[in-house]
């Protein structure tokens, strides 16, 4: 944990937060640097952020969480995720769903190309006409949105 708060409040919030590490009376500065030591140590970081002195840590992060209805417009801007309920509990679905979300678009890229494979070479042998062709790539299409709304459930 990083905070600009003093030694005893950020004493009290990681204890009942059960953080184990926490740096106090931090300034923007020292939180960018205190988030490249721990990219160097750890590699990939992500920094959770509300306000104007997080912002600069939360874009040297390679994810930068922004605490959306208490956040500052800076923050907020500057998260490439923003959570518009401040309740850090929701971070492992928005983790879930950010994983499910790429493995979707990796579906839908394939299902694209597996049409398109199937199209042009039966269009340049002349094997289907411009009709049924434009229908199969519209079918491919409504596939792939039907893939994309299954992220919904």
């Amino acid at each position: 944990m990083l905070t600009g708060d003093n030694e005893q409040v950020a004493r009290v919030v990681s204890d009942e937060a059960g953080v184990d590490r926490y740096m106090a009376q931090l300034l923007p500065e020292e939180k960018v640097d205190a988030v490249k030591a721990l990219k160097k140590e750890y590699g990939l970081v992500g920094m959770v952020g509300d306000g104007v002195n997080d912002a600069p840590a939360m874009v040297t992060s390679d994810l930068g969480i922004a605490m959306g209805a208490a956040g500052t417009d800076i923050a907020i801007e500057t998260g490439d995720v923003v959570l518009m309920a401040d309740n850090l509990s929701k971070l492992p679905y928005v983790i879930d769903l950010s994983k499910r979300t790429v493995n979707n678009i990796k579906q839908n890229i394939g299902l694209s190309l597996v049409v398109i494979a199937f199209l042009v070479p039966m269009a340049l042998a002349g094997l289907i006409g411009l009709v049924p062709g434009l229908l199969i790539n519209e079918v491919g299409g409504l596939l792939v949105i039907i893939n994309g709304l299954r992220l919904l459930r």
